[in-house]
C-alpha cells in the first residue's frame, strides 16, 4: 500500500493503515525536518494519540524528503530549550518512552543531535544505506536532555560513545549496524518497505504478549540483571495467575496445532 504524500502544511503527518500500521512521518524538507516548539508539542500529541488508538498495533516513524531528522531548530533556539521541559505531554520522547505499542524508527537520512535522540527512542531501527547519525551537542553548547547521553553508551559502549558525542563523530549506517545501533540496512527505497515488513510480523503474533513483551525488555534494560530477571518472574506470574482455564486451552490448542502441521522429521 502506497503511503500517501503529506500536505506541506502538515509538519507532523500520520497515516493509518487497515492493517495496523501507523506511519508517523516529520514533514520539514526544506529544513532538513528540523523541529520548532509547536512541532514538539504536535509530535508528542500524535504518539500520545497513536499509542490511545485501538485500531494501530505499530508505529512506524519517519522523515520526508532526504533526511530523518537534524535535531531542533536553531533559529528559534530559546523558545525550544527554555520553558517546562519536563511537561511529559508536550515531550516527544517522553510519549515515545510511555507507548506501549512497539516503534520502528525508518532512518531514511541524517539523525541528528535531537534526531539522534529521537531514534533513540524507538524500539528498533532500520537504516537506508544513506543514514548517518551524529551528535553535535558538544558542538553547539546544547545540553541532551532526551537520552543520548546515557542510551548511546549502553547500546554502543562508553568508549565509542564518548567519541561519537564529545567528538561529534557521525557514525554511518553500515558502522551503526556493526554496533548494533541499527537493526538492518537497506537500500533507500525499500526503507519503509522492510519496515512494514517487520511490523506486519508483530501483528501476527499475540497482540496482549506483544505489548507486556516489550514493556519488560524495556523496563528491564533499566535495572541490573538479578532485578531485571525477578521483574520478568513477577510479570509472568502476574500473567498467568490472570488467564482462565479458556485461555489456557487456547493456547494448548493453537500449539496442538501449529505441531500437528509439521513436516515429519527424515531421520
Amino acid at each position: 500500500m502506497e503511503i500517501p504524500l503529506p500536505p506541506p502544511e502538515k509538519l507532523i503527518f500520520v497515516h493509518r493503515e487497515p492493517n495496523g500500521v501507523a506511519y508517523l512521518i516529520i514533514n520539514r524538507p526544506k529544513s532538513l525536518n528540523s523541529l520548532t516548539r509547536s512541532m514538539m508539542e504536535d509530535l508528542a500529541a500524535a504518539i500520545k494519540s497513536l499509542a490511545s488508538d485501538n485500531s494501530v498495533r505499530v508505529i512506524i516513524l519517519t522523515g520526508s524528503g532526504r533526511d530523518f531528522l537534524s535535531g531542533v531548530d536553531l533559529t528559534a533556539a530559546e523558545d525550544v530549550f527554555k520553558g517546562n521541559v519536563k511537561d511529559v505531554e508536550t515531550d516527544p520522547v517522553a510519549q515515545m518512552e510511555l507507548c506501549r505499542k512497539p516503534i520502528i524508527g525508518a532512518i531514511n537520512g541524517f539523525a541528528i543531535t535531537a534526531g539522534f535522540e529521537i531514534a533513540l527512542a524507538c524500539d528498533l531501527l532500520v537504516a537506508s544505506k544513506e543514514a548517518k547519525f551524529m551528535d553535535t551537542h558538544a558542538r553547539f553548547g546544547i545540553f541532551p536532555s532526551w537520552g543520548l547521553s546515557q542510551k548511546l553508551s549502553r547500546i554502543i559502549g562508553p568508549s565509542r560513545a564518548r567519541e561519537v558525542s564529545l567528538a561529534a563523530v557521525p557514525i554511518n549506517a553500515e558502522q551503526a549496524e556493526k554496533w548494533g545501533l541499527v537493526n538492518h540496512v537497506v537500500e533507500k527505497n525499500e526503507l519503509l518497505q522492510k519496515a512494514r515488513q517487520i511490523a506486519e510480523a508483530m501483528i501476527k503474533n499475540n497482540q496482549d504478549l506483544v505489548l507486556r513483551y516489550k514493556a519488560v525488555i524495556n523496563d528491564g534494560f533499566k535495572l541490573d540483571l538479578g532485578h531485571a530477571l525477578a521483574l520478568e518472574k513477577e510479570r509472568a506470574h502476574e500473567y498467568y495467575d490472570g488467564m482462565t482455564k479458556e485461555q489456557f486451552k487456547k493456547m494448548q490448542e493453537f500449539i496442538a496445532g501449529r505441531s500437528s502441521k509439521k513436516t515429519p522429521s527424515k531421520l
